[in-house]
């Protein structure tokens, strides 16, 4: 990229007057390039900007092949043009990157933790270090010190060096350029802490980093992932805790300190009850297949609006055991979204079960003597009672 382009001039300009230079159309979207622009394109992990040209969003920024392409929701603009910047997006993102290099650099230079890759997602961020594992001892020091230098208000500069300085620089972090990189090489300075090569939008001073969390780990390729979050997006994300924990505390009654203890207890009191229910719902499936194999009818048919398969096929078992010679057709749901159980102790069940099938406007399968499956139109049961009474009775 271009280091006279404005984003890198100046990452805190928020409006620029500029020209469009070209324009078109490709896989993502109509386009225009600028003969200037503020707005990044997505690259380093750092994802694109986002904004308006003239009135315009902009809903993507990507490196073309002769500059930056600002992908529009609409049709190009004329050739004058004004790019506003949407600025909360860039500073989150020039917080959580800044915060990543002090990060890293702290990780590396005062525990051995070299950093292997960076990501800034749209809620966390992270980054993956070359240790098997960390404890949460580690984790506490490695926080405290980035939070010790933050509180320095260390500068933070950027500068470019030609291609061939880049080997002789003392203590560089760099994870290699970019695959046909061309002209000179941009150098992310934190004063006294980190140098290292980077093409994204960075803060003046780490204390406008205002500070950063490390809120979870994961194994990943041999190292750990690192969670963690800065600036503006750690208070949000505390205030939306925050939210959730007053909600939390009104519907468990419950202080802070109890909400674990008491949510642990509400869980294991609901599975308790769920064992509970799925000891009725089987005594009563088997009262009801007693019930219902007292039928006299050839083909006995049941519904149950609140019933799943699985209870109605609790009812067909039960209904066999008591009536080994009977036939039964259970259906469970409403119109449009039902189950039913074909049961039946005959060498033509699946013949009979496809019959039903066809008849509810559903597909199934079976074997043994149960052939179950999905049932559109329910209300034609008494219908398919009747064509099956035609067959079993012959």
């Amino acid at each position: 990229m271009d280091e006279l382009s404005a984003f890198y001039r100046d990452p805190y300009l928020c409006r620029l007057e500029t020209q469009v230079i070209a324009s078109g159309r490709d896989e993502r979207g109509v386009w225009v390039e600028l003969a200037d622009t503020i707005f990044y394109p997505e690259g380093g992990g750092q994802p694109a900007d986002r904004g308006t040209i003239s009135g315009v969003p902009v809903v993507d920024v990507q490196k073309g092949p002769h500059g930056v392409r600002h992908y529009l929701q609409g049709e190009p603009p004329s050739p004058l043009v004004t790019l506003e910047l949407d600025w909360e997006r860039r500073f989150d993102h020039m917080q959580q990157h800044t915060g990543q290099h002090l990060l890293s650099a702290i990780a590396e230079d005062r525990f051995g933790w070299r950093t292997t890759a960076f990501h800034l997602g749209a809620e966390l961020c992270d980054v993956e270090l070359n240790v098997p594992s960390l404890r949460p001892q580690e984790l506490a020091e490695l926080e405290a010190h980035v939070a010790e230098e933050i509180r320095a208000a260390r500068p933070v500069k950027v500068h470019y060096v030609e291609p061939e300085e880049v080997a002789g620089l003392p203590k560089l972090r760099s994870r290699g350029l970019p695959e046909g990189h061309k002209g000179k090489v941009r150098l992310v300075a934190i004063e006294g802490v980190d140098l290292a090569t980077c093409g994204g939008t960075h803060l003046r001073s780490t204390s406008e980093i205002e500070t950063l969390a490390l809120l979870a780990t994961e194994p990943m390729r041999g190292g750990t992932r690192v969670y963690f979050v800065a600036g503006a997006r750690l208070r949000h994300r505390l205030h939306s805790h925050e939210a959730r924990t007053a909600q939390l505390r009104k519907i468990l009654g419950a202080a802070d300190l109890e909400l674990t203890t008491v949510a642990q207890a509400k869980l294991a009191e609901l599975s308790e009850l769920g064992k509970q229910l799925r000891r009725v719902q089987e005594e009563l499936a088997c009262l009801l297949g007693e019930k219902l194999a007292a039928d006299p009818q050839t083909v006995t048919v049941f519904h149950r609006e609140d019933a799943e398969l699985a209870f109605l096929q609790r009812v067909a078992r039960a209904f066999l055991e008591a009536k080994p010679h009977g036939v039964l057709l259970a259906t469970g749901g409403r119109e449009g979204q039902g189950s039913f159980v074909l049961a039946a102790n005959r060498p033509d069940l699946r013949e009979l079960g496809e019959l039903v099938a066809h008849e509810l406007e559903g597909r199934g399968g079976g074997s043994g003597h149960m052939y179950q499956g999905k049932a559109a139109h329910l209300w034609q049961r008494e219908q398919v009672r009747k064509r099956l009474e035609e067959i079993v009775g012959r």
